[in-house]
């Protein structure tokens, strides 16, 4: 069964190496990316509903903190599990996002690494 992965992340380097990464993987993945937190949200709003969400920290505008809580206020995207995949690797934010996420995921990391993670969250 097709599972659509929501990559948000300003990086191309770091969506590209993901997509096709995982797509070769598993040809049950299907790896979506947008470039910031309000294309996220838009992709949401026009019911484009993934399985799974993998979302930067520190993007420009809106941070992946803020697209999380605006997630969270939401019921239809409450329950989409959330990994942030980022390259703040400090303390707090490991603390904090592993409460508030599926998990935390720091950049660069190895693919095979995270389609395990991912394949663990949607019990594949």
């Amino acid at each position: 069964m097709l599972k659509t992965i929501l990559v948000v992340d300003d990086d191309p380097g770091v969506t590209h190496t993901v997509k096709y990464g995982l797509e070769s993987l598993d040809a049950d993945y299907k790896v979506v990316h947008v470039d910031s937190g309000e294309k996220c949200l838009e992709l949401l709003k026009n019911n484009h509903i993934p399985d799974i969400i993998l979302l930067d920290i520190m993007m420009p505008e809106m941070n992946g903190w803020e697209v999380q809580k605006k997630l969270q206020e939401r019921i239809e995207w409450r329950n989409i599990p959330i990994i942030f995949l980022t390259a703040t690797g400090d303390p707090t934010s490991k603390k904090i996002g592993s409460i508030i996420s599926e998990g935390f995921i720091e950049k660069p990391c190895k693919i095979p690494d995270l389609k395990q993670r991912i394949d663990k969250i949607l019990k594949k």
